[in-house]
C-alpha cells in the first residue's frame, strides 16, 4: 500500500508540474511578450445570476455578436483562472432610471465578497433625480468610479444630463469609462468626448474601444491628442491582432488599458492573443498593469 501510495503522489505531483509548465508555455511561450505578474481588465460586464444569460444574450443581439460567456461573476472567474488577469473592474448599464440603485448595489455586494480581484464601478442615467446623492451613497458601498454608456441610455454624451454626472465625478474624484463610439448612433461619437474633456480639464476619463468602436479612426483623429486613456475593449475581433497592437502604440502605450468587455470576450483569449504581437516588455507592463493603477487612482495618463 505504501509503494502505491507513493506512487500515485509521484503522478499527481508529475501532472501538477506538467499543468504548471503548460500554464507557463501558454502565458510566457517563445512567441508572447513578457506579462506583468498582474495584470487588470477594466473593462469586464458582471449580472447577477438569475438574469445574467438573458442580459449577456441582449447585448449580443445589440451588437450583433455571440457572446463568450454568460455574464456570471462565476463564469468570469473560471475564464480568468490560472491567467495573469489578478483584478477586474467590473459594472453594469443603467438603460432605465429606476435600475440605478439596485445596479450600484449588486456591484458593491460583489466586489465585498472578492475584494481582492473585484474593483467596481457605479451607474448613473440621465434621469436619475438626484445623481449626486446617489453617487455619494455609492460611493460609501466602495464604488470607485462611473460607468456611462450613452448609445444603449439613448442620450448625447455631451447632453446638459450627462454633464452634470462629469460635473460630479470630477469634483469627487471618481474616474469615468464611458463607452465611445457607435457607427450606427451618433450618441458616443467621440466628438463629444472632446467636448466633455474641454468643459473638465480634471475628469479623469477612460474612452473604451480606442475611442471609437467600429470608428476607430475617428476616435483616433478626435482623441490622439486629449487627455484621456483608452481601452482596447471589443476591437480585436474587429481590427485583427496586429492593427490593434499598432493602434495602442499610436495613442501611446502611456495611455492604452487592457480590457476584455467580458462577457462580449473572453478575458484570458484576449489577453493571450494580445501578448503574441511582438509589444516589449515595458510596454505590457504599463498598458496592462500600470495604467490601471493611475486610472483606478483617479490620475491623469503619462504622455
Amino acid at each position: 500500500m505504501g509503494n502505491e501510495a507513493s506512487s500515485e503522489a509521484d503522478a499527481s505531483i508529475e501532472q501538477a508540474d506538467a499543468a504548471d509548465a503548460a500554464r507557463a508555455e501558454l502565458w510566457h511561450g517563445r512567441d508572447a511578450s513578457p506579462l506583468p505578474a498582474e495584470v487588470t481588465d477594466v473593462h469586464v460586464h458582471v449580472y447577477p445570476d438569475a438574469i445574467a444569460e438573458r442580459a449577456a444574450q441582449s447585448v449580443g443581439a445589440y451588437y450583433g455578436v455571440p457572446m463568450a460567456g454568460d455574464g456570471t461573476v462565476s463564469c468570469l472567474r473560471a475564464m480568468i483562472a490560472g491567467s495573469p488577469i489578478a483584478r477586474c473592474v467590473i459594472h453594469s448599464v443603467a438603460v432605465k432610471a429606476k435600475n440605478v440603485q439596485h445596479i450600484n448595489d449588486f456591484i458593491a455586494a460583489t466586489v465585498a465578497a472578492d475584494p481582492g480581484r473585484l474593483v467596481g464601478f457605479m451607474t448613473m442615467h440621465q434621469d436619475f433625480p438626484d445623481p449626486e446623492g446617489e453617487i455619494d451613497r455609492a460611493r460609501a458601498l466602495g464604488l470607485r468610479g462611473i460607468k456611462l454608456h450613452p448609445d444603449m441610455q439613448r442620450v448625447n454624451m455631451d447632453d446638459p444630463r450627462m454633464m452634470r454626472v462629469f460635473a460630479i465625478a470630477e469634483d469627487r474624484g471618481l474616474p469615468v469609462i464611458v463607452h465611445c463610439g457607435d457607427y450606427r448612433h451618433d450618441f458616443s461619437h467621440p466628438r463629444r468626448l472632446r467636448a466633455v474633456l474641454a468643459a473638465f480639464p480634471r475628469l479623469v476619463v477612460d474612452a473604451a474601444h480606442f475611442g471609437g468602436w467600429s470608428i476607430y479612426e475617428q476616435g483616433y483623429d478626435f482623441l490622439h491628442d486629449q487627455r484621456c486613456y483608452v481601452d482596447m475593449s471589443s476591437s480585436m475581433d474587429i481590427l485583427g491582432d496586429r492593427r490593434t497592437a499598432e493602434l495602442a502604440r499610436l495613442f501611446g502605450c502611456g495611455r492604452v488599458l487592457f480590457g476584455s468587455d467580458f462577457p462580449m470576450s473572453d478575458p484570458a483569449e484576449v489577453l493571450r492573443r494580445f501578448a503574441r504581437q511582438g509589444l516589449s516588455a515595458s510596454e505590457m507592463a504599463r498598458m496592462c498593469h500600470e495604467n490601471a493603477e493611475r486610472f483606478l487612482a483617479n490620475e491623469l495618463p503619462l504622455a
